[in-house]
Order: structure tokens, then C-alpha cells, then sequence
């Protein structure tokens, strides 16, 4: 069996952060192991605390992991502060953690941050570089790159300039933008734009569907496809996620993660 590992926060209401990576790699028939950087306490209308958990003992659930199981794909979710985005980093360098997806995790979905500001600049600077594919949404974009991207060429550019930093694929997610009423996400290598389109659902079913998109991309690159061929795949199951997700709580919903797992219960 192919193996995944998610390097990210913990939601306690199980619809983002490491939850929603491990069903997502359960989905894709891939084992699921986790390195937890960060407690919250969390539910579909916000983010009630956090608990960040020292950088070391970060370093030494991945060291656990990488000297006895391995692992064939790495997700970086919610990082938290820049001590842990920096250990994570040298982790990544040391134990040369293959096909590498960071989500640049900075805000929830009801707005409350998940990243302290001085962790930005790690990010790009110690992280983005290693990393296979970056995931980043429109806001995430537009924090790294202090711009504004208000439309498809906006998207072209910011993946431009994100690709600039080191990653050799970039995927920028444009869920959050209206345009012509789909949902549209740009993925840029360096010389092609990829251009991939889905029905725009207004739906509240979208609590952690970044963290889902890219776990998915890191489990499709765990079983051996390429990372277009991934990102395609992801593509089309976060939209299915999010169609057939079903109401959790009283904000935004997550999506179902085991869309299309037939249940033993059905």
C-alpha cells in the first residue's frame, strides 16, 4: 500500500486539518500517517483556541515516521508559527520527503488566522522551495505576493510569480472568485497554463476543502501519477466533495471526503 503524510493542525469539529487529510487519503486507498503542529479547538462557526505544539516534538513525530514507515507523499497543512514552519523544512531536507504539497495555510474558513505573520516570509523562503506543488487560494496569493488578483489573468500572474519562488508546480484555487460562474483553477509548471474549470456550487460545504484538494493531490502523487494527472484528479474530487457534502454544525459544512467509497452501511 502506497503511504501519505500530513504535517498539519488538528480539527476538533474533523472537517479540516489533519482529519480531513487522513479520510482524504482513506478515499484514495492510500495509508494515512500525521506529524500534529497544532491543537484547535474548532467547529464549523469558527476557532475557539489554539495550542501550538513545540517545534521539537513536531520534528520528532516526523522523525518517528520517516526512520521506520517512510512515506511516498507529504501534505503541509497549518504550520501555525515560524519555528515550525522552519523545522518542518529541515525535516523535509533531511529525511528527503518525497513529492512534497504545501497548502499554505493562513486563515480559516469563518476568518480566524491560523498563521502568525512572521511565518509568511519561512514560508516562501524556507519551505515553497522544496515543495513539488504549492496549493495556495486567492487570499493566500494575494498574502504572499501582496497583490490584488481579481480575475483569470490576475490568477495567471500570481501563479507567475509564485512559481518564481521555487516550486516546480503551482496551483492557484479560484473557488472564491465568480467567474462566468464556474470554478476555476489555474496550474502553472513554468511554461504551460492549465486552466481547469468546474461548476461553481454555492454551497456552505467547503469547511476545509483546501485542506482536502491537496491532500488528494498528495495522495494521487503517493499512488504514481504525475502532478497534472493529480491535480486533475483532486480537481474532480473535491467538486463531488462538495456536491454530495451533507450539513454539519451551524456554519460552513466540510465536504465528504468519501465521496465515491461505497459504505458498508448502504
Amino acid at each position: 500500500m502506497k503511504k501519505a503524510l500530513t504535517i498539519a493542525g488538528s480539527d476538533s469539529g474533523g472537517g479540516a486539518g489533519i482529519q480531513a487529510d487522513l479520510k482524504t487519503f482513506s478515499a484514495f486507498g492510500v495509508y494515512g500517517m500525521s506529524a500534529i503542529t497544532a491543537l484547535t479547538a474548532q467547529n464549523t462557526v469558527g476557532v475557539q483556541g489554539i495550542f501550538d505544539v513545540s517545534p521539537d516534538f513536531v520534528r520528532k513525530q516526523i522523525e518517528s515516521i520517516m526512520t521506520d514507515i517512510g512515506t511516498d507523499a507529504a501534505k503541509t497543512g497549518m504550520l501555525s508559527n515560524a519555528a515550525i514552519v522552519k523545522t518542518v523544512a529541515e525535516a523535509v531536507r533531511t529525511f528527503r520527503i518525497p513529492n512534497l504539497v504545501v497548502d499554505p495555510v493562513m486563515v480559516a474558513k469563518g476568518g480566524d488566522p491560523l498563521l502568525a505573520g512572521d511565518a509568511r516570509q519561512a514560508i516562501r523562503e524556507e519551505l515553497l522551495p522544496l515543495a513539488t506543488v504549492m496549493t495556495p487560494n486567492i487570499f493566500e496569493a494575494e498574502a504572499l505576493l501582496a497583490c490584488r488578483i481579481e480575475n483569470l489573468d490576475g490568477m495567471k500572474d500570481a501563479a507567475r510569480e509564485l512559481k518564481k519562488i521555487g516550486p516546480p508546480w503551482v496551483v492557484l484555487t479560484g473557488g472564491s472568485l465568480d467567474i462566468a460562474s464556474r470554478a476555476i483553477d489555474v496550474v502553472y509548471d513554468g511554461s504551460d497554463y492549465v486552466v481547469l474549470q468546474s461548476d461553481r456550487l454555492e454551497s456552505k460545504n467547503t469547511h476545509g476543502s483546501g485542506c482536502t484538494f491537496a491532500s488528494a493531490i498528495a495522495a494521487g502523487l503517493a499512488r504514481g501519477l504525475g502532478p497534472l494527472a493529480a491535480v486533475r484528479r483532486a480537481k474532480d474530487f473535491i467538486t463531488e466533495a462538495i456536491r454530495s457534502g451533507y450539513p454539519v454544525g451551524g456554519g460552513h459544512s466540510p465536504p465528504n471526503h468519501l465521496t465515491g467509497v461505497q459504505s458498508n452501511w448502504a
